[in-house]
């Protein structure tokens, strides 16, 4: 699964950049995400409790922002197991200057899932990826936006 997208943010590039690297905003943003546990440099163990269709369950993940480049980009890595199988996935999230108060945020990215979950099939995991995906950024986008009229 692939896919990609564009959201303005009404903050500047800074403000933005510091909420995508705060390890509080990301599980706040994540669906099903209970907790980021630092276990290195960039990189966090997550408890993840996700329901897709009939196959709902708990996955170990770990949650990897890896080829930073501050404050422009960075890709954020997640590999994930559980009883209904594995989720691999990797999106690229980068960061441009609109104006000196507005940023455009693009993302690309691809999925992969194996297990029980796949045998839901592909095209319903594609509408589930992208509901997760927007799900994420208008979280995130509510998180900025309102740090930014409370400062």
């Amino acid at each position: 699964m692939t896919g990609s997208g564009v959201i303005e943010l009404n903050a500047p590039i800074e403000q933005v950049w510091q909420k995508l690297m705060d390890p509080d905003v990301l599980t706040e943003c994540i669906l099903g995400c209970k907790q980021l546990e630092l276990i290195e440099e960039g990189k966090y163990r997550a408890d993840l409790s996700i329901g897709i269709a009939a196959v709902k369950g708990k996955y170990d993940a770990t949650v990897s922002l890896v080829d930073i480049q501050a404050p422009k980009s960075y890709k954020l890595v997640v590999h994930g197991e559980g009883a209904p199988g594995f989720v691999d996935a990797e999106g690229l999230i980068e960061l441009t200057p609109i104006e000196v108060e507005k940023t455009a945020l693009s993302y690309n990215y691809t999925a992969e899932v194996g297990g029980k979950v796949a045998a839901i099939g592909q095209r319903m995991l594609g509408g589930v990826a992208k509901l997760l995906i927007n799900d994420f950024f208008k979280k995130i986008k509510k998180e900025i936006e309102t740090a930014q009229r409370s400062a």
